[in-house]
């Protein structure tokens, strides 16, 4: 698609402001290391750090593991019980991949496809973090995406990542994933509903937009929210969200003993990094993802998607 076709088509679709927003900040801030988003310090976006930790762990002997570790996905169960949840949605199941980076292991994705294939869920999402560069060209990776989608069941939801470009998003939609730039979308059961909400990048870009995305739901409805991270829980919590699905951190990706993060890559408590996590009246959970990002390695920290099962307390 052309630049002026490409921005036409942004536009129409997220409004002039939004559109231009974002490609804006791509334009300026494209592989900065240092400022910008809820970090100072930005490692993905160091290139010539990624071959001195690759050629490091080689030396001492650690690169292969780390390489069949990263290739290891597992599926997770994650029971989320709530009084507020309409009955019609109870044992109502979200299929949540995170961060699949899916240009960068190929071995990775071959399992994730065999791994996803005949599973039952009723929904799936995608929190972000497609693509593993932060810049530069993209086509590898809406290859790999939708090479991916071939074995998923729709309704498919998604939200963009850091690692993202906005010039994704039309094709992203032509493959089936209604992308939630700051929008909510509806799931009805006979009488009854959820809604499902997604905000754009938080993290780096900082266009996301809570507030506009929560406009549509009623007072008292059970609300989801889509964030590719989970930096922005105390906005969600407060805007009256019951869940919020997101990723981001990897889980750190490289580990101590005992899944102990070295980085998480974000500003939040520890505790809220990997897994299932409550702040206020809202339950959390993050993704340690199904990719990996910078070097495909990881210790102690498998990849997964997760199986979340919504049940009415």
């Amino acid at each position: 698609m052309k630049k002026n076709e490409l921005l036409a088509a942004l536009e129409q679709r997220l409004g002039r402001l939004h559109a231009r927003q974002r490609l804006g900040i791509e334009a300026d801030h494209e592989a900065q290391v240092f400022g910008q988003g809820l970090n100072f310090f930005h490692i993905e976006n160091w290139y010539s750090v990624h071959s001195v930790i690759r050629n490091t762990l080689k030396l001492c002997g650690l690169y292969w593991r780390g390489r069949k570790n990263a290739e290891r996905i597992v599926l997770k169960t994650n029971h989320v019980p709530s009084t507020r949840l309409p009955a019609q949605f109870d044992g109502f199941t979200i299929l949540h991949i995170s961060d699949t980076h899916v240009d960068m292991n190929q071995r990775a994705m071959q399992r994730l496809a065999e791994l996803v294939t005949g599973l039952q869920y009723d929904v799936c999402v995608l929190t972000g973090d497609f693509r593993g560069a932060t810049f530069g060209p993209f086509d590898a990776a809406l290859k790999g995406i939708e090479r991916l989608v071939a074995h998923l069941k729709p309704p498919i939801f998604g939200v963009l990542g850091n690692h993202d470009t906005i010039q994704m998003l039309p094709e992203l939609e032509a493959m089936g994933i209604r992308m939630l730039q700051n929008e909510c979308g509806v799931i009805t059961r006979g009488e009854q509903s959820i809604y499902l909400a997604g905000i754009d990048d938080a993290h780096y870009f900082r266009v996301d937009n809570i507030e506009k995305a929560a406009a549509p739901i009623p007072e008292g409805a059970f609300a989801i929210l889509l964030s590719h991270t989970p930096e922005i829980y105390r906005q969600a919590a407060h805007a009256g969200f019951d869940l919020l699905l997101s990723g981001h951190t990897h889980g750190g990706q490289i580990c101590l003993p005992g899944a102990i993060p070295i980085t998480l890559d974000s500003v939040l408590p520890r505790r809220m990094g990997a897994g299932a996590w409550h702040y206020g009246n809202m339950t959390g959970y993050t993704s340690v993802g199904a990719g990996s990002s910078v070097v495909a390695v990881r210790y102690n920290c498998p990849p997964e998607i997760t199986l979340h099962r919504l049940t009415r307390a």
